[in-house]
């Protein structure tokens, strides 16, 4: 019997895996004799895992794409072909394009489930050989907004806490995420923790009464989109009642005078009935904040996903600067990571802004280093932002894009509006999708499929929310043809001229050359290696050369020192501007769309997995009962749920955990799974401008109530 350890792909709380081979235990074996349970040594996850990650090996053989596939048009069915053949017509289709049109028609769309390698490569091929910063990555349908609000609070991307803060807080305030479904390891340490220590308060901001507002010491179900109003109401009381660190405020921060003069606008009063919840509940959470000598603040998507989301995470930064809760244990703003590598990705250069290691593409100085590291001559890397994920779907439209390369994601049930996402994806001379399941709803739209590695299959890195680095070595032999996706994209680069850019002959040798890249830099990794981490375990970075291998845990910020110019974090003194689609007389409800416990995003892994469909064997439309009972609708009925852009239909669930006036609908369901079910038939496409993160938690709909 032999084991290993590796880490979970799924969500970002990175959690530890064993995997145990034993060939005389066929009663547990699920796939080749292999069973997984989680890693007791892991420091982010102590041996606790969820039903993905229980369940993960049964996905490794199920629906598998196993050669690569061509077809000359998407009227056509797909025929098998070599490898050889698909590597010459990739390369040739980036010549000719690149010729014809330019290279900035060429994109690629990536994903959180490449490994650390994988992302870095791609940036080395697109970004630096080809010139283009045309590569973004479903990121920006998730962490975008918090990379922003970062990098313009803090001076730079990268949670400032851990993990063991929250074992440490006197005060969790979880605001726009359902941790107890979407991240239970980190809420069930958290809750073993509250058990323990019982007068830890719980402070949960949703417009849901999700699982985890069940167990809050107060939960404030907030009108959807009033997230800064809150927040800058909490900020007038706690100036109000002189709960200040004016020290910290005085040596670490910018701004504060202006920002003061903006809160005196957002008295309790006026705010309460904009957020939907009573003066008294802002008191009590203001109150809370006030008497906990250590908040911890932590969020997802319900901040994230917003047309102002930027400022949203923002304006929750603020009150952790106004009171000095942060760079110390138990305290600090701290978002929680959707894919199990986004992490890992925004520290390779991952976004169409970024370069590796935390550099930006707008940075003079950034992109003379990375030339210089790349061997590139002076020039070579665009001084542009390149498109993100939306205006690659408008590039389409426009005849902009001549060519979409899309890897490891699955857009045609994740990104807004669907529909026109269709008949953009429709439109596209020569689309790559490389993957490792098939079908997927993406499947339909492209001319060449490439048969990609997936967990288990391939060695890398990836790194978790709490900036801690697990390697993740293969153990069980490809599916058919399937290659890892550095290999391909080095090859594609080779074979493009550019040998001396890809030397690699392992992941190994990928890693070393972008660990040495992040020197200096806030998230420097460059004391890290294979080698490292598979003797002594995960790693947090920051980990520059000579530092020893340690489980303990690291925070950001401890000297009250920031990245930014004058080395103070700044105050952000916005105004809330509302949701860009609020609901009106035609469509008079908003809708919210979010995850469950057992599925992941668009079902590609737990689609497969029958103890996970039998968990969740239908999408559902959640109401609370005063607006069922306008409707004249009662629980199990169907109804057309319709916005301005398309409609599904959906059973009803009756229930007091939706506020009136909100609705629900998980966003797993593709056209695979379900009909008529994609909650992104709904959505609309305004983002952040900052961050260019769509608004997908919040869409005008109407309901229609279907009758036989």
């Amino acid at each position: 019997m032999k084991s290993l350890k590796t880490l979970c792909p799924y969500c970002g709380v990175g959690c530890g895996l064993e995997v145990v081979h034993n060939p005389s235990d066929t009663s547990e074996a699920i796939v080749d004799n292999w069973k997984v349970r989680g890693d007791r040594t892991h420091p982010s996850s102590q041996g606790m895992v969820c039903v993905k990650g229980a369940t993960i090996i049964e996905s490794i053989d199920r629906g598998r794409l196993l050669y690569p596939m061509f077809r000359e048009s998407l009227d056509q069915p797909f025929r098998p072909i070599s490898w050889e053949e698909a590597l010459g017509r990739i390369v040739a289709e980036i010549e000719r394009v690149r010729g014809d049109y330019g290279v900035d028609s060429i994109c690629m769309y990536g994903s959180g489930q490449f490994l650390t390698e994988d992302y870095y490569t791609a940036q080395k091929l697109i970004k630096g050989c080809l010139g283009t910063n045309n590569f973004d990555a479903n990121s920006r349908l998730c962490m975008s907004s918090a990379v922003s609000g970062y990098k313009l609070s803090l001076g730079s991307d990268g949670p400032p806490a851990c993990y063991e803060d929250l074992e440490l807080t006197d005060c969790a305030f979880f605001v726009g995420s359902n941790a107890a479904e979407c991240h239970p390891i980190v809420f069930n340490r958290f809750q073993k923790y509250r058990k323990r220590h019982p007068d830890v308060k719980l402070v949960v901001v949703d417009p849901r009464k999700t699982p985890t507002a069940e167990s809050a010491d107060l939960h404030l179900g907030i009108t959807p989109g009033s997230d800064v109003d809150l927040f800058h109401a909490i900020a007038y009381l706690l100036i109000q009642w002189g709960q200040l660190d004016r020290d910290f405020i005085k040596t670490a921060t910018n701004n504060f005078a202006e920002y003061v003069a903006l809160i005196q606008q957002y008295p309790p009063e006026s705010v309460a009935p904009r957020c939907g919840v009573s003066v008294a509940e802002i008191e009590q959470a203001a109150r809370y904040w006030a008497e906990s000598q250590r908040v911890l603040s932590l969020w997802s998507m319900g901040l994230n996903q917003s047309s102002e989301g930027t400022a949203k995470v923002q304006s929750l930064i603020n009150l952790h600067l106004l009171t000095g809760q942060i760079g110390k244990p138990g305290a600090g703003p701290f978002s929680l990571t959707g894919q199990p590598n986004a992490m890992g990705g925004r520290e390779a250069g991952g976004l169409a802004h970024l370069l590796p290691g935390y550099r930006s593409v707008t940075n003079a100085q950034d992109r003379a280093e990375v030339e210089q590291f790349w061997g590139l001559p002076p020039g070579q890397i665009s001084p542009h932002i390149g498109r993100t994920v939306w205006d690659m779907i408008t590039g389409l439209e426009e005849g902009h894009v001549q060519l979409l390369w899309i890897a490891a994601t699955n857009p045609l049930v994740s990104l807004p509006d669907l529909e026109r996402t269709r008949q953009a994806l429709a439109k596209s001379p020569f689309t790559i999708y490389q993957e490792a399941y098939s079908p997927t709803e993406t499947t339909d739209y492209a001319h060449l499929l490439l048969p990609a590695t997936q967990w288990s299959e391939k060695t890398g890195v990836m790194t978790n929310s709490e900036r801690r680095v697990t390697y993740c070595p293969a153990f069980h032999t490809p599916a058919g043809e399937a290659r890892e996706d550095w290999v391909i994209f080095a090859e594609v680069g080779r074979r493009l001229g550019y040998e001396a850019q890809f030397p690699f002959t392992s992941a190994a040798e990928v890693y070393a050359e972008f660990a040495q890249l992040t020197a200096g830099r806030v998230c420097d990794l460059s004391g890290l290696s294979h080698e490292i981490l598979a003797q002594f375990g995960p790693q947090q970075w920051p980990f520059p050369q000579g530092t020893t291998p340690t489980s303990t845990a690291k925070r950001l910020y401890l000297d009250h020192h920031f990245p930014t110019p004058n080395g103070r974090a700044n105050f952000a003194p916005v105004h809330p501007r509302g949701l860009a689609e609020p609901p009106d007389l035609d469509y008079p409800f908003v809708l919210t769309t979010g995850r469950l416990y057992g599925h992941w995003h668009t079902q590609t892994r737990t689609g497969r997995i029958p103890k996970i469909q039998q968990m969740h064997p239908e999408p559902f439309l959640e109401l609370h009962p005063r607006d069922a009972q306008k409707l004249g609708v009662s629980e199990g009925e169907w109804v057309r749920v319709e916005s301005r852009r398309g409609a599904c239909r959906l059973q009803v669930k009756v229930t007091k955990a939706i506020a009136p006036g909100t609705v629900f609908v998980p966003m797993h369901w593709g056209s695979l799974w379900a009909q008529d079910a994609e909650v992104n038939q709904l959505t609309h496409p305004a983002a952040c401008p900052i961050s260019g993160q769509p608004e997908l938690k919040a869409s005008a709909v109407k309901i229609i109530v279907e009758r036989n």
